[in-house]
């Protein structure tokens, strides 16, 4: 994901009432025992999920509170070996650069400011994807994750030229020749986790529903066959000579923050506290008269939310953006309620692969998908209520407040991290007869408030 900076107003931020509930701590009862799995060289495949992403970016902290990193140490107690990640230095640990929430306005509203210093950038022209990155092209490397990787570009031998987090990771002959696939085999490894398949999904959806396959060809929502083909031969690949793992499915890209925080019916409240006659509009194609009343169903995108309401010049009037059908929204600022409906479809349609081949393989399955479903909030006596509560701490998928999602809406916190490694523990756990200790996720973060 690239980088991105707003504010975003008090409205939105707090706009929900959350009741706090509590559970009973869980309780490990069953002895630690690895089964019969081998844990001594765990390989983790996948992209920024995987990487330990957050905030907009990618750096030490985020890559030392990987859900990966989380695994290995808890594999450490049945048997597991060292875990190689990697890891930007200490001097250039802020990595690719990230947000930070550095403040609040006077009105409430978050001030997120961009990192730019101790970055682990090279001198070198920028790629496609953004600028190069200090190399790490350890042989021993077991964290293979690539953010903005998907199923598709994982077959495609020039991505490493395009994708500086790939480039990053290869050697400069290999770079624009070795495709994703051929560099995760030939790790002899005895174990894996692979969480491929959002971005087959989540890039379409981040565009608004756009794609422009012309200057990026893996930005549309990825052909199901195509998909099967290429996710069958990687877990052929990593299940040689009888290894084991776990996969993950593909989360409901339009459940994240990125989607939900900023609501058609929050930016309607501002449009007519300015003028009773203005509302919302967004444009839902290429064509002049593509432009309709946003619906409930509608989601902006919370990067637009810094655009909504600009004045901007049309036809010498000034009409604020968003709240005339002269000046709609843009088709990639919102992912309108046809678009949320194909997302969600396709979305199912590859799930049932990734379950079908998994199950067949007879691999632990991590369903990403039913997991972030049911940390939804529901609505109870009119208050949203999370559905979620771990140790009398409530979860959710609110922005900066639900203890999940970091401060780009789309990946998780440590915390999120730590639970998503115990959710693929107690996988691992029911599939092979394993009794692997979940973490304690109390030791990780959230939201970091100044």
């Amino acid at each position: 994901m690239k980088n991105i900076f707003y504010r975003l107003g008090v409205f939105v931020l707090f706009s929900g009432t959350f009741i706090l509930g509590s559970c009973d701590p869980e309780i490990e009862e069953r002895p630690i025992n690895s089964g019969n799995l081998d844990f001594s060289k765990y390989i983790a495949v996948g992209n920024s999920l995987t990487a330990g992403y957050m905030d907009g970016g990618v750096y030490r902290e985020g890559q030392l509170n990987s859900y990966p990193n989380i695994l290995a140490g808890q594999f450490r107690q049945v048997g597991g070996g060292d875990f190689v990640q990697p890891l930007f230095s200490e001097e250039q640990a802020n990595g690719s650069g990230y947000l930070r929430l550095s403040g609040f306005t006077a009105t409430g509203s978050p001030v997120l400011t961009p990192v730019t210093d101790k970055l682990g950038v090279r001198q070198e022209s920028p790629l496609p994807g953004g600028p190069r990155l200090t190399k790490f092209t350890d042989a021993n490397l077991q964290n293979l994750a690539v953010p903005n990787m998907s199923v598709l570009a994982s077959a495609v031998p020039q991505y490493g030229a395009l994708n500086p987090y790939y480039e990053r990771l290869l050697e400069p002959a290999e770079v624009g020749t070795k495709p994703y696939l051929q560099f995760m085999g030939g790790r002899n490894h005895t174990f894996f986790s692979y969480w491929l398949g959002n971005i087959d999904v989540l890039t379409y959806a981040t565009n608004g529903g756009v794609a422009d396959l012309v200057n990026n060809p893996f930005s549309g929502l990825t052909d199901a066959n195509t998909f099967r083909f290429i996710y069958t031969n990687t877990i052929n690949l990593l299940t040689a000579n009888s290894v084991e793992g776990v996969v993950g499915t593909i989360p409901n890209v339009t459940a994240i923050p990125f989607f939900t925080t900023v609501t058609v019916p929050t930016v309607r409240v501002a449009a007519k506290g300015i003028n009773p006659a203005l509302d919302v509009y967004i444009k839902t194609g290429p064509n002049t008269g593509d432009v309709r009343l946003a619906q409930n169903e509608d989601l902006i995108l919370l990067t637009t939310q810094a655009v909504i309401g600009r004045l901007d010049n049309v036809g010498g009037n000034q009409i604020p953006h968003g709240f005339h059908p002269a000046n709609p929204l843009t088709d990639r600022e919102v992912l309108d309620k046809d678009e949320v409906a194909e997302v969600q479809a396709h979305t199912v349609t590859l799930n049932n692969i990734i379950r079908e081949i998994a199950t067949a393989k007879g691999l632990a399955i991590f369903d990403a998908y039913a997991f972030f479903n049911q940390v939804q909030p529901t609505m109870v006596n009119g208050q949203l209520v999370p559905s979620l509560n771990i140790n009398g701490i409530a979860y959710s998928p609110a922005f900066i407040t639900g203890n999940l999602f970091s401060l780009d809406g789309v990946h998780p916190t440590p915390r999120g991290y730590a639970i998503v490694a115990n959710e693929m523990i107690k996988a691992i756990n029911n599939q092979y007869g394993s009794s692997i200790p979940t973490v304690d996720i109390t030791k990780y973060r959230a939201v970091l408030i100044p």
